[in-house]
This record gives C-alpha cells, sequence and structure tokens, in this order.
C-alpha cells in the first residue's frame, strides 16, 4: 500500500490534535489585549506578552513543519546512515503508541522482510486530548496486535530490526521504559538492533516547544534506561537540530 502524506499534513497534525492549547493560548491572548485596552497598561509590557504569547503559539508550527514536512523523516532516507537495508532483515517489528504513520512505509522499504505491529496505547494511562484525537485518525497496519508496554508476545532473540518512531516518550515512568527496553532486548537476536527516533529534552527544542520540551526526556535518561535494559550498544545521530536517531544494539 502506498502512503502519500499531504502537503502540511505534519504540521495539520499537531494543530488538529493540540487544538485545545491553541484555543487556550488564543482566548489568553484575546483577554490581554481587551485588559491592556481598558486599564491602559505599559505599551512596551504588552507587546513583550503579545510577542512571546506569539512565538510561544507559532514557534511549535515551524519546526513541526521543517521536522515531519520539509526534512524527509517520511522518505526514511535518514536510515541510509545507519545501513540496514543491507543487512537484509527478516523480522522486522514496529512499535507505536496509538497512532501509526510509519507501518505502511517501512513494508514499502522492506518488502522481503516480515512485519509485525504491535500497539501499547493504553486508555487509562495515555488520557492526553492529543493522543486520542490522533488515535481516531490513525492508520492500523493489518494484523497490527494491542499490548501490554511490558509484555511483547514473541520468542526471543527472534527480531532483526524494532522501530521505535516518536512513540516511547509516551511511557512516562523510568522504570517502565526499563521495563519495555527490557523485552526489546530480549526479543533481539544477538546482531539485532533497536533504532528509536524522539526529541530530547535539550536547548533545541526548547526553543522550539518553549514548556512543551518537558514532554520529551533527555540524552541522559534514554541512556540510563538502555543501559539499565541490558544493551551496550548506544549511538546517537541527529537528524534536525530538533530528532535524534537512536540506534541500540543487545
Amino acid at each position: 500500500m502506498e502512503i502519500n502524506r499531504k502537503k502540511f499534513q505534519g504540521v495539520l497534525n499537531i494543530l488538529s490534535f493540540n487544538r485545545h492549547f491553541y484555543m487556550y493560548g488564543l482566548c489568553v491572548l484575546c483577554l490581554i489585549t481587551i485588559s491592556y485596552f481598558m486599564f491602559q497598561w505599559s505599551t512596551n509590557l504588552f507587546w513583550i506578552i503579545v510577542t512571546a504569547f506569539g512565538y510561544g503559539l507559532l514557534m511549535p508550527l515551524f519546526i513541526s513543519a521543517y521536522v515531519y514536512d520539509f526534512s524527509g523523516y517520511y522518505n526514511f532516507n535518514w536510515l541510509k546512515k545507519i545501513d540496514l537495508y543491507n543487512s537484509k532483515p527478516k523480522q522486522i517489528i514496529n512499535i507505536n503508541a496509538g497512532f501509526d504513520e510509519t507501518s505502511y512505509m517501512l513494508k514499502n522499504h522492506f518488502p522481503e522482510s516480515n512485519l509485525k505491529v504491535f500497539d501499547f496505547y493504553n486508555a487509562q494511562q495515555h488520557t492526553e486530548k492529543a493522543i486520542i484525537r490522533a488515535r481516531k485518525v490513525s492508520l492500523v497496519y493489518p494484523n497490527t496486535e494491542q499490548i501490554k508496554f511490558n509484555i511483547i508476545p514473541l520468542k526471543d532473540n527472534s527480531v532483526d530490526i524494532i522501530f521505535l518512531l516518536s512513540a516511547v516518550h509516551e511511557i512516562r515512568s523510568l522504570q517502565e521504559k526499563i521495563e519495555f527496553l527490557k523485552e526489546c532486548h530480549r526479543l533481539c537476536k544477538p546482531n539485532g538492533t533497536v533504532i528509536m527516533v524522539e526529541h530530547l529534552r535539550d536547548l533545541p527544542n526548547f526553543l522550539a516547544f518553549s514548556i512543551g520540551f518537558t514532554h520529551f526526556f533527555s540524552r541522559k535518561t534514554w541512556k540510563k534506561a538502555y543501559k539499565s535494559a541490558g544493551f551496550l550498544i548506544f549511538n546517537e545521530t541527529k537528524f534536525t537540530p530538533f530528532m535524534s536517531v537512536f540506534n541500540s544494539k543487545p
């Protein structure tokens, strides 16, 4: 199945899934503007606040458009740097948190491989409105299995590549991250690979998403989780200043 993304689909997804934040922000901005004209407070302070609000509302959209619509993220060109195609994997899995934009694309890139897809979305834990809305429009790859984050129903040492694409940050607890990654470690063949793509809680993402960068985790946190799960190799490459590709091996 060929998946053709629409123009600006990435930024439109951000707007659609997080529209409540933008509605709240615009309402607050309107109240600030009304109060400025009613009470005649400092013009300089007013414009500083308006500029800060405008930055906070618009910058995440610009960065999202750059990362998801113009950088080639969904072309998977960044995989060439990792040289996975030459390994001719037999079994690959893709694990998501209720929103799947990549499974059909991965199958197109690895047509000879057997692809299994798992979804660890938990309605009781993952209660953010953005996730709920994203799930309603997500494509569902055939035979996608719903799982718990710490139980993946496959045999030990049976998988060549595990893809975790902008999903695992939804596991908020460090201990749960470790348990999840232990399952990934169990599944990996001795020369297997876990490919994780994530925004990080770092300066570029703070400048991009302001307080929203706290939804992500630092490189230090991810490294600790992988090492605690038993992975010996933990390599990072940058895909744009705002996204990291982690290539980890048992």
